[in-house]
Formats: C-alpha cells, sequence, structure tokens
C-alpha cells in the first residue's frame, strides 16, 4: 500500500486533503484526490477563516499522533484543502511512526 507520505530532510512530508465546517473532528483515512494523490483526509468543526481550520488541523493531528504541536507545520496549501503538512523530527524514526499511525486510523 502507498501512503501520503514521503521523507524530507527536516521528518516527513504529509499530504492531507481538509474539510473544514464539518460536525465533527476526525481523520477518515487515505483517499485519492482528482489526481490520483494519495491524502489523508481529515475533517475539522472550524471554519477556513483566519486560520481557524488549519489551527484545528494542527491540534487534531498532535493529539492523534502524540506529538507536540510544535512538530507540525503547513508548508504548502494554507488557503486550500489539499496541504502539505512538515511532520519535524528524525526522519527514520517520524517514517516508522507515521506508517503505524496510519494502520490504526
Amino acid at each position: 500500500m502507498t501512503l501520503p507520505f514521503r521523507a524530507s530532510d527536516a521528518g516527513c512530508l504529509l499530504d492531507i486533503r481538509l474539510q473544514p465546517g464539518a460536525s465533527q473532528n476526525r481523520i477518515d483515512g487515505v483517499v485519492a484526490d482528482g489526481e490520483g494523490c494519495l491524502r489523508l483526509k481529515i475533517k475539522v468543526t472550524a471554519v477556513p477563516e483566519k486560520g481557524r481550520a488549519n489551527s484545528l488541523l494542527i491540534k487534531l493531528l498532535s493529539k492523534s499522533m502524540k506529538r507536540p504541536q510544535r512538530d507540525f507545520e503547513i508548508v504548502s496549501g494554507r488557503q486550500d484543502r489539499n496541504k502539505t503538512m512538515l511532520i519535524i523530527g528524525d526522519q527514520r524514526q517520524t517514517r516508522q511512526d507515521l506508517e503505524i499511525w496510519i494502520k490504526t486510523i
């Protein structure tokens, strides 16, 4: 199974499809977008105004992965539903953590 992340010098890059304004905060698993790119589908209740949805996205990932919020940085797509999140940390360990975590969601 191909996963929605790849290695980076600073850790791993995670591709995300965010749905703001949802009825509940949740991670819906891996989906393919219109271009065939795999993304982690995440829904948040916050609206996409003044960075609220992005902030809630980081909080949700931080809690779910049991990592501090400072380890997460949106590197592309701040104002788009398709985002790329940098998860900062040792590349090998972060990759292993992501592989295990994605299997549990």
